[in-house]
């Protein structure tokens, strides 16, 4: 085995770059802008051009064991990107595009299964080999890790948690264009989304109010201090997520559900009410299954991909 490899995890804005040892020491970590312009076209190239410099520098061009890639979008098993709409690709043979641009070896996955195989390998999962991995940021993201390895589905797609339906009351529309998805009310802005429509046909005093705008952080943080309806809000929210993960339970039995992304910052005031209501919701043989709050951050992803690409 040669002695480096690459970890790349590639975000709507920035595309994080780790470069590796094979024994799974992080060298250096750094940052490329995407260039979402004309389709993404651009991404590749820009990509293979940041190994390449890097590669130079350190002179080892023939010491490279390959390229771990996590990209926001499903890819299927010969590395082919089905879709990434935050990229502006469609149907992309991005294992071959890239693997010509470097001429390394490239393994792909979806981004959030991707974090999530870094959260068992080195974080939140350690010791575990069935893992699934919730992301609370702008949506809802997740991962599955079976045996320990990423589990994609028949076509890439496995993990789309965050469109699973759990109303059928809801009058305004997802960003997938249905209507009542788990998204709408467990992500960051689903959060908001829903105390505001509380406070705007409720009375209730709250510091919420006061905010303008309204954010997640200021949902969670009045919690902390007590806010007789931030709490509310996130007890809703721990049921709507404690319903979701009961079903999740049931069809998967995860060793641990691991809770990440910007939400998970606050800590056991988001986390006691989700593992109240898995409780409630979820089937007697699975009430041992644990939770625990993601640790490595932002760097998930160039983890998680150097995994994908070691095995």
């Amino acid at each position: 085995m040669k002695t480096y490899a690459f970890g790349i995890d590639v975000g709507g804005t920035n595309i994080k770059i780790g470069l590796f040892k094979t024994d799974g020491t992080l060298v250096e970590t750094w940052e490329i802008p995407t260039r979402i312009e004309e389709k993404g076209k651009y991404i590749l190239e820009e990509i293979a051009g940041a190994i390449q410099s890097k590669v130079k520098e350190h002179n080892i061009e023939n010491d490279i064991e390959g390229i771990g890639l996590a990209v926001p979008g499903p890819v299927n098993n010969d590395g082919i990107v089905l879709n990434c709409v935050n990229l502006g690709w469609g149907k992309t043979n991005a294992k071959e595009i890239m693997e010509n641009l470097v001429h390394y070896p490239v393994t792909i996955g979806k981004d959030s299964n991707v974090a999530a195989l870094g959260e068992m390998w080195l974080g939140g999962g350690q010791g575990y080999k069935n893992v699934v991995m919730i992301t609370l940021g702008t949506g809802v993201g997740c991962g599955i890790v079976i045996d320990g390895k990423s589990f994609t589905g028949a076509f890439g797609a496995a993990g789309e948690f965050g469109h699973v339906n759990i109303r059928d009351d809801e009058s305004e529309p997802c960003g997938c264009g249905k209507k009542g998805c788990l998204e709408q009310y467990a992500s960051a802005n689903g959060i908001v989304r829903v105390t505001k429509r509380y406070l705007a046909s409720h009375i209730d005093d709250t510091i919420l109010r006061s905010y303008n705008p309204l954010t997640a952080k200021d949902i969670c943080n009045a919690a902390k201090d007590g806010d007789t309806v931030a709490l509310m809000m996130l007890d809703l929210e721990g049921k709507m997520l404690g319903r979701a993960l009961g079903g999740a339970a049931c069809l998967l039995n995860p060793e641990v559900f691991i809770i990440g992304g910007g939400l998970s910052k606050a800590g056991d005031i988001l986390l006691k009410p989700i593992e109240k209501w898995f409780m409630h919701y979820c089937n007697i043989t699975m009430t041992n299954t644990e939770f625990k709050l993601a640790t490595l951050g932002n760097n998930a992803g160039i983890y998680g991909a150097f995994k994908l690409l070691m095995g």
